[in-house]
């Protein structure tokens, strides 16, 4: 399970984020604890009406917690993270609330917790809050049995394509996905060694090589977004410049913006529109299979949740009917009669709320497999319409090749760059990314103790029997 924390103020930003529907297709409120209020925004807004008193300026702690996208995980699970984090980073007992979302899929939660000590005015100290979350995470994917990521193993081995919440944010603004686009400044970088091919290679992919306006190197997007060479390649703005020579000599992001106008954007603009309509056409389709399956989706949990809480209130009636009154209530008070039927019905009741947390997790469960299904459809078209633009990006520079009386690139080659990108996907291969080198011993030394601890943990829990408790009906 990734988590990914951070520091932050903010509380009705934040609270209107977690309860957005609009990107999220299901947003359940698990836990609000600690606070007077029992709405999201409420609460967060508490702890910054606390956190006043008090120097403190970043007075929440938020973390999202992402499992693995094939894993099917249990609430529990989700539970027991969350108390690990409170332990590693001192916050047992502070107020939180957890949140649960579901999008393209996949479920992950997020967790806030107030930094503020309402006893003593002061604020949680989280020092190497990052290092913390990470020793959680892979004792979640040891406890677990998941497939660590090669990044948490090593984090030299990390995924290039990984992006930021603004590189995420800046890819959606012009309707791309932004590990793609990190992909492709990733590749033409690895297949280049001078400024004059690294700028061709970026043209096929749709971009261009400007000056930014910190006198760097930028990739400017089609739609005009300004995108740092550095930051997407992972190297060093020396090495880049070493490679790239000086940015000075580059076009500005605005001088670039305006060739694209002028140059580029009359060829390109009808076939972009033809293709960009092509795609919506088809994802329009499955985005309304994918609002219908919602819609039923959030029904068909209603329906439960609704008789759940019915079954659960008449079970609780039949209970109470088990203590008699009067003179024979006072009899079993003093036989002990009366203790043990306290007892059974508290064992009932255990046993009916985690009957109903089954049933639930069972529903969300295959309500998700549901909708990956419908994802992998969505995923494909996506991936033909990239291809799509990609295609037409790469006519493009030829034609701008021909202009100059070079020869262009035959189309043989754009087929065997779209094999080696399907190869690399999930490969990370050294020749596209000049990434990833030889594994070292003590990645391997760490990856064999791994899989010793997990061999360990899977012994002790077969050699375990829990069973449930004998209840008398």
């Amino acid at each position: 399970m990734i988590l990914k924390g951070s520091q932050r103020s903010g509380a009705k930003q934040l609270g209107l984020h977690l309860l957005k529907t609009e990107e999220n297709e299901h947003v359940e409120l698990h836990e609000i604890r600690g606070f007077i209020s029992d709405d999201v925004i409420g609460a967060l807004r508490e702890a910054e009406a606390i956190a006043k008193g008090t120097k403190c300026r970043q007075y929440l702690f938020s973390v999202s917690l992402n499992p693995p996208q094939t894993e099917n995980v249990r609430i529990e699970t989700f539970e027991q993270a969350i108390r690990s984090i409170e332990e590693r980073n001192g916050l047992t007992g502070q107020p939180r609330v957890i949140i649960f979302h579901e999008k393209e899929g996949r479920r992950h939660a997020h967790a806030v917790w107030s930094r503020i000590d309402a006893e003593t005015m002061t604020a949680k100290p989280m020092s190497f809050y990052k290092n913390k979350l990470q020793e959680v995470s892979r004792q979640l994917y040891l406890e677990n049995g998941w497939k660590m990521p090669r990044g948490l193993v090593d984090s030299k081995e990390r995924d290039p394509r990984n992006f930021t919440l603004a590189e995420w944010q800046q890819a959606k603004r012009i309707g791309q996905h932004a590990g793609e686009l990190k992909e492709s400044i990733q590749e033409a970088w690895a297949i280049s060694d001078s400024r004059a091919t690294f700028s061709h290679a970026l043209e096929e992919r749709g971009l261009y090589l400007a000056r930014g306006d910190r006198r760097g190197h930028v990739a400017v997007t089609f739609e005009g977004e300004a995108i740092s060479i550095p930051r997407a390649t992972g190297h060093k703005a020396k090495e880049v410049k070493a490679r790239l020579g000086e940015p000075k000599d580059l076009r500005s992001i605005e001088e670039a913006r305006q060739r694209i106008a002028k140059d580029i954007l009359p060829r390109m603009n009808d076939h972009l529109k033809e293709a960009r309509l092509k795609a919506k056409t088809e994802l329009d389709v499955l985005n309304a299979r994918r609002k219908a399956m919602a819609k039923a989706h959030a029904l068909e949990r209603a329906k439960i949740d609704a008789g759940q809480k019915a079954r659960f209130e008449q079970e609780a009636r039949m209970r109470a009917e088990r203590f008699r009154t009067g003179m024979r209530g006072l009899w079993d008070r003093l036989t002990g009669k009366h203790a043990q039927l306290e007892k059974q019905n508290q064992l009932e009741v255990l046993w009916a709320l985690q009957r109903d947390r089954e049933q639930r997790h069972a529903l969300v469960a295959a309500q998700l497999k549901d909708r990956q299904h419908l994802q992998t459809e969505i995923n494909v078209v996506r991936t033909k319409h990239a291809r799509t633009l990609r295609e037409l990006h790469f006519d493009t520079a030829n034609y701008r090749l021909m202009k100059r009386g070079e020869m262009p690139k035959p189309k043989s080659a754009f087929d065997r760059l779209e094999a080696m990108r399907e190869k690399s996907r999930d490969e990370l291969t050294r020749h596209r990314f000049d990434r990833l080198k030889e594994q070292k011993p003590t990645a391997i030394s760490q990856r064999n103790s791994t899989e010793d601890r997990l061999r360990k943990l899977r012994e002790e829990q077969n050699g375990k029997s829990d069973h449930g408790p004998e209840l008398d009906r």
